[in-house]
């Protein structure tokens, strides 16, 4: 869920890089820490959801991480929801965002992830 991925460009989240890389990365640091660019075949699948109304990470970390998954052939299902803050967690009258838990315990019984309701 509204993940941080890229650490260059107009979708960068510039607390998560300077956290993490320094103040003035190296453009081999930030290249390497740029998950969009770490994808490979063996990239487990992967599900994303996001919002629109996400003021802390920028939709766009979880289009370029989808992007790369299917250059990649690797298996993933997106959400984007048009409501919903960062860190919005289970909490209920966020449109069709409140409905993401049920999404997502769809897709992980479609993985063979969870066990079918007893």
């Amino acid at each position: 869920m509204y993940p941080v991925i890229t650490m260059d460009g107009p979708a960068v989240h510039a607390g998560s890089r300077k956290a993490l890389l320094g103040a003035d990365p190296s453009p081999a640091d930030v290249r390497l820490m740029s998950v969009e660019r770490q994808v490979t075949a063996a990239t487990p699948p992967t599900l994303l959801i996001h919002t629109q109304e996400d003021q802390t990470v920028p939709v766009e970390n979880s289009i370029l991480f989808y992007q790369a998954l299917t250059r990649a052939k690797v298996p993933a299902e997106m959400y984007l929801f048009e409501h919903g803050s960062h860190g919005m967690g289970m909490r209920t009258g966020l449109g069709t965002a409140s409905a993401w838990p049920k999404r997502a315990e769809e897709w992980l019984k479609a993985r063979g992830l969870l066990d079918p309701a007893k």
